[in-house]
C-alpha cells in the first residue's frame, strides 16, 4: 500500500515541476515492492490513517534526515503531512538530533519552508536514466519550542 501511495504521489502530485519522464523514473522506485519494504523496514517508518486505511507515510534515516515523506492525491490538504512532519521532527528531536535534514524535491519545498526548514543547497540527481533536482533543507529542531518554564 505504501508503494501504492508513492506511485500516486509523484504521479498526481508533481506534474508542475518534473516531466513525465522524469515523473516515471522517480515512481519507478516502487515498481520492486519487495526492495521498497526493505527501504523503509531499515528506517523509523510512520503510517497516517484515516478511516483504518494508510493516506501517508514518512521515513526518518537515521537520527537526521527525512527521506520520505509521501501522501495520497485524494487526502491532500487534511493535514496528513504536517502531522507526519511533526511527528518526526520530535522524534528526531527524542533521539538527540539538533537539527533535520531533507533533501525536498521542487513541489514539496514551500511545505518544508512554512515549517521552519531553509534551504542549503541544490541537488541534481540522476534516476533511471532522468535528471531530478531536489533541494536540501535543513531545520534547526527546538526553534518553535517554547522557552522551559515559560507559560504557552
Amino acid at each position: 500500500m505504501l508503494a501504492a501511495i508513492f506511485a500516486a504521489s509523484v504521479e498526481e502530485l508533481t506534474g508542475e515541476d518534473y516531466s513525465e519522464a522524469q515523473q516515471q523514473a522517480w515512481a519507478s522506485a516502487a515498481d520492486d515492492e519487495e526492495q521498497f519494504g526493505k527501504r523503509l523496514a531499515g528506517q523509523l517508518t510512520l503510517v497516517a490513517t484515516l478511516q483504518n486505511s494508510p493516506v501517508g507515510f514518512a521515513s526518518l534515516k537515521g537520527a537526521d534526515h527525512i527521506d520520505m515523506l509521501y501522501v495520497h492525491p485524494g487526502a491532500v490538504g487534511q493535514g496528513v503531512a504536517s502531522m507526519l512532519c511533526e511527528a518526526l521532527e520530535r522524534l528526531a528531536g527524542g533521539r538527540g538530533a539538533k537539527s533535520l535534514t531533507v533533501d525536498a524535491s521542487d513541489n514539496a519545498q514551500e511545505f518544508f519552508v512554512k515549517r521552519g526548514y531553509v534551504a542549503k543547497q541544490r541537488n541534481t540527481v540522476t534516476v533511471n536514466g532522468e535528471w531530478l533536482a531536489n533541494t536540501t533543507m535543513q531545520k534547526t529542531l527546538g526553534d518553535d519550542d517554547p522557552e522551559p518554564g515559560v507559560p504557552t
